[in-house]
């Protein structure tokens, strides 16, 4: 059974890794500071797309990312471990999205590109904003079924697909037709490694926007490759490309609001030292309690 197959992938700052730059005066991330990472999850994601093509030749596995130019290395990376390609959504009018406004970008775009899709699968959540929201809202702006925290895929036959999926208390097993989202755990089977063949045939792959301002591919080294290997050049959408309502596009579709900001900065070799007096833990245990770190 040939699949057509969309992963939802999202490049991230690896706040795993935090550093004494990690944080602003302001207390906001430093994203300059980070080293910016494929989001954990988005690859146990890919781990099971990647499953479901080598089970059903003639498969195809297709990353759609929305950032920066920065961000087309997430399609690269993909395409290294097994995915056919890509597409980078990138627009300034895209800036400042909320989970809403990301879901509609990402929905509109996936009916652009894969209108005939068969499965969609991403993570359940994103290191940089933990909401957990994206899949699911995908799932009902496309009208398809959902299956959240997915552990593993059992089987997929007749067009019906069985999921094991990880709950509070225990494992479910369930069934869904497709076409149908799946947001996997990060507790699924990690992803597998770059494939060295993969990597020689995608590393010169690149999107328009990462060219140098004012050139195109005609202008790089190895020019002719571009002529000759399509597969090269990835593909790019902007909001005029996927036919985007501007009115529900980032900021301006985002109608989350900031009620209050707290500041935690973090900086180098910040400790306290304590003893085991009972004076010492009840000291701390009030600070993390005024500072709702605990309780």
């Amino acid at each position: 059974m040939k699949l057509n197959i969309v992963v939802l992938a999202k490049q991230v700052p690896d706040t795993r890794n935090v550093g004494p730059d990690a944080m602003t005066p302001e207390g906001t991330v430093n994203r300059s500071a980070l080293p910016a990472i494929f989001n954990p999850e988005d690859l146990n994601a890919l781990e099971q797309a990647l499953r479901l093509k080598d089970q059903n030749p003639g498969t195809t596995v297709t990353v759609v990312t929305m950032g920066p130019g920065r961000a087309a290395e997430v399609i690269r990376e993909a395409m290294y471990r097994g995915a056919d390609g890509g597409y980078l959504l990138t627009d300034r009018a895209f800036a400042g999205a909320d989970t809403l406004a990301t879901s509609y970008a990402l929905s509109t775009a996936i009916k652009h590109v894969a209108p005939q899709v068969d499965l969609i699968i991403g993570g359940r959540q994103a290191i940089d904003g933990d909401t957990a929201q994206v899949g699911p809202q995908v799932a009902e702006k496309l009208g398809l079924n959902q299956i959240t925290y997915t552990e593993e895929i059992l089987s997929l036959q007749d067009g019906i697909i069985r999921v094991k999926r990880h709950i509070d208390g225990g494992v479910e097993t369930v069934e869904s037709p497709l076409p149908c989202v799946l947001t996997v755990n990060g507790s699924a089977a990690p992803c597998r490694p770059r494939n060295a063949k993969l990597v020689m045939k995608y590393k010169r792959a690149l999107a328009p926007m990462e060219l140098p301002q004012g050139t195109g591919f005609g202008d790089l080294p190895y020019a002719q490759e571009y002529e000759n290997k399509l597969y090269l050049t990835l593909g790019q959408l902007n909001c005029a490309d996927i036919n985007a309502d501007l009115a529900q596009c980032g900021l301006a579709g985002s109608p989350t609001k900031v009620k209050a900001v707290e500041n935690i900065v973090f900086k180098a070799k910040e400790n306290k030292v304590l003893t085991g007096s009972d004076e010492d833990i009840n000291a701390l245990v009030q600070e993390l309690l005024a500072s709702h770190t605990i309780g």
